[in-house]
């Protein structure tokens, strides 16, 4: 064998560059895997190479069969020992597998990060030298579906304290026209603090019959209570999550709010009507937000009715927060917490201009939500003192969950 009796010192003085020891260790890694499968053969015939204590057992070697596989050291071609009753199959390297060491999830690895598949074909040659067609990317991100499903329908927790939904909108190919399709995400904020993307759903229209699946869906995997739901302007939400979770309050975000308030107003007055809202969404009390919108009434009323119809329209939901404690309205009073995962999202997203099928945009959201998730380590800013006020202002709806 090539690398029989040498030491690392032996090779060293056979390579001259840096290609020499990229071919040192390609021989490396065959001899290596050869070996392995001639002990893999031996303990599945109970006797080694050339030993007359096979005779008679009823089973011998049987030549080789050869493959080529695909490893960070390019492409190699192994000869595969094979026996007389065909037993055996080798464990190193599996039956149909022809990439090993790794390629697999590093393909994984960058199309997580956004990349094309026509990017990932480059960097893989660029990298080992190694031809990896649109096709084998796309048979190997197709074996995470499962994972994918898996995820998706995991249990979850009793008793989420505090819940973000939010929708991220994508360009997804449908039967050769591009449709723009939204993506609803649902962040939970667990006991512990921790964030917890509990679910995606794609495609949907919204209305309170898709809510009330989501609802349904996430009642199915074990949530019993939501005690505050924080929700961007999203139709049909409230009825479903009323019907699902009655007893969950529901705050609408008050920034986006604000923005869609602005979108109405004149470059120069834009100031002075802001300094007006934030009499509104910043007093210390519901008694003086009503005070204070009375009077936002008063001055802008004719000039903007449209502001003053929907701040209306929505003034329970946006003014939910102002039953609770300073520590919780910090965290509640905006979704900021989920439009922070959906920056992360479009970040690696925004290098595709349409996704070719509902099923590519789903393996890009998980395999992107499984790489931002894995920094949520720490819990949000200030939740000792968060679920110390739930704990006082829910009382016993925590008791148990505290208890444990």
């Amino acid at each position: 064998d090539f690398f029989h009796d040498k030491t690392v010192k032996d090779l060293a003085k056979e390579c001259r560059t840096v290609e020499d020891v990229q071919e040192m260790m390609k021989l490396l890694f065959k001899d290596t895997i050869q070996q392995v499968f001639e002990a893999e053969l031996e303990d599945e015939l109970g006797y080694q190479k050339h030993s007359t204590t096979g005779n008679n057992t009823g089973n011998s070697r049987n030549g080789y069969s050869k493959k080529t596989v695909r490893s960070k050291y390019g492409d190699t071609e192994l000869d595969i020992p094979r026996d007389r009753n065909g037993d055996y199959e080798p464990k190193i390297i599996k039956k149909y597998e022809t990439t090993v060491n790794g390629i697999e999830d590093q393909i994984l690895g960058l199309y997580a990060k956004g990349m094309s598949t026509r990017d990932i074909e480059s960097q893989m040659q660029d990298l080992y030298g190694i031809d990896v067609s649109p096709t084998m990317v796309s048979k190997v991100t197709d074996k995470i579906m499962p994972l994918v499903k898996e995820w998706q329908s995991r249990p979850l927790n009793r008793v989420y304290p505090i819940v973000y939904l939010d929708a991220i909108h994508f360009k997804v190919r449908d039967e050769n026209r591009i449709v723009n399709k939204a993506a609803y995400s649902v962040l939970g904020i667990n006991m512990d603090g921790q964030k917890e993307i509990l679910g995606i759903w794609i495609g949907e229209n919204e209305s309170a019959s898709f809510w009330l699946g989501v609802c349904t869906d996430l009642k199915n995997r074990g949530i019993e209570d939501i005690l505050i739901a924080c929700k961007d302007g999203l139709s049909g939400f409230s009825e479903a999550i009323s019907s699902a979770f009655p007893k969950t309050e529901i705050q609408l975000c008050v920034i986006h709010q604000i923005r869609n308030s602005m979108k109405y107003v004149s470059y120069k007055e834009q100031k002075e009507v802001m300094k007006d809202l934030k009499k509104v969404y910043q007093a210390l009390t519901l008694e003086e937000a009503e005070l204070a919108f009375t009077a936002f009434k008063e001055k802008w009323g004719k000039k903007h009715p449209i502001i003053i119809r929907s701040w209306e329209q929505n003034w329970l939901e946006l003014t939910a927060y102002f039953s609770y404690p300073r520590e919780i309205r910090r965290i509640i009073y905006t979704t900021n917490i989920i439009e922070g995962y959906h920056r992360q999202l479009r970040k690696v997203t925004k290098t595709k201009s349409a996704f070719p099928s509902d099923e590519a945009l789903r393996k890009m959201i998980y395999l992107a939500t499984m790489d931002i998730t894995k920094k949520w380590t720490m819990p949000v800013q200030g939740w000792k003192e968060c679920i110390s006020q739930l704990a006082i202002h829910f009382g016993e709806r925590l008791e148990t969950e505290l208890a444990l």
